[in-house]
């Protein structure tokens, strides 16, 4: 149980494990006087607990949000930390895999709980997660280019993916924020709720899918994020690889076992 992640101390996030949903754990970060923006601090614990979410056994689903108080899910990056870094120092500290990368390549699925603003660096990090779910009254955007910078933290990349070249280049130039349900209709969060239904929607898909068998999520996920980088062909192959693959699972004998006898499944992972 000590390398668990709920046995994890951390000063900028709050962790909850089981607490919302079985087998799901929420990573909350915890800065709320400066809106939940991403520090070092931040940054490194952040993937920390994801990498300690990865090798418990005990969770098969991470949600990330941000502590309430700040009315922001993360309003961006730190730009305090900006002011006495010249291009050398920001090249170091912008050595990958950073927190964008530690989210995106996670094995676990991760379900972004939007629950108010996401900017900049924040608008990132929600990108570099599986699913989107946002609470309206949210703004989203890059507005890098109002200091007189790009995204760095792979939004001119994840951004296009999501919303097209032409959206993603009309938020990104102009730093223009869009509301939750405009950022729905283009693409960027797949649903958005009112207060009263947005966390309990959170929980009910994220407790859902840590229902099903964690070795076909992690592969299903791999599947699909292989498509941005094969082409068709070769992702089809590679489908058909991972598919094979989880026929010599005790899973899938669980799950065909449950189907014939109309049951729910009880996967373990084997």
């Amino acid at each position: 149980m000590s390398d668990s992640l709920a046995a994890r101390s951390f000063e900028t996030l709050q962790v909850d494990v089981g607490g919302d949903a079985e087998r799901v754990a929420t990573v909350t970060i915890d800065r709320p006087d400066a809106r939940n923006a991403l520090n070092g601090e931040v940054r490194t614990e952040l993937k920390e607990a994801v990498k300690a979410a990865e090798d418990d056994d005990g969770v098969r689903v991470l949600v990330l949000t941000g502590n309430a108080e700040g009315g922001a899910f993360v309003a961006g990056a730190d730009v305090t930390e900006f002011g006495d870094r010249d291009q050398f120092e920001q090249r170091r500290v912008s050595r990958r895999p950073r927190v964008y990368e530690t989210v995106a390549d996670a094995t676990l699925p991760v379900i972004a709980a939007i629950n108010g603003h996401a900017l900049g660096g924040g608008c990132e990090l929600a990108q570099a997660c599986d699913i989107r779910i946002a609470k309206r009254g949210g703004k989203f955007g890059q507005p890098e280019i109002n200091l007189g910078l790009i995204p760095g933290g792979g939004g001119t990349q994840r951004l296009p993916d999501l919303v097209g070249e032409g959206q993603a280049l009309k938020l990104i130039l102009s730093g223009e924020l869009v509301d939750a349900d405009e950022a729905r209709e283009m693409g960027l969060v797949e649903e958005v709720h009112d207060e009263g239904e947005f966390e309990e929607r959170v929980y009910d898909l994220a407790g859902g899918i840590a229902e099903k068998s964690p070795l076909a999520l992690e592969l299903a996920k791999e599947s699909v994020r292989a498509s941005s980088r094969m082409g068709r062909r070769e992702g089809l192959d590679y489908e058909s690889e991972l598919f094979t693959s989880l026929f010599d699972t005790e899973d899938l004998q669980e799950g065909l076992d449950a189907f014939f006898e109309d049951r729910e499944p009880e996967f373990t992972g084997e």
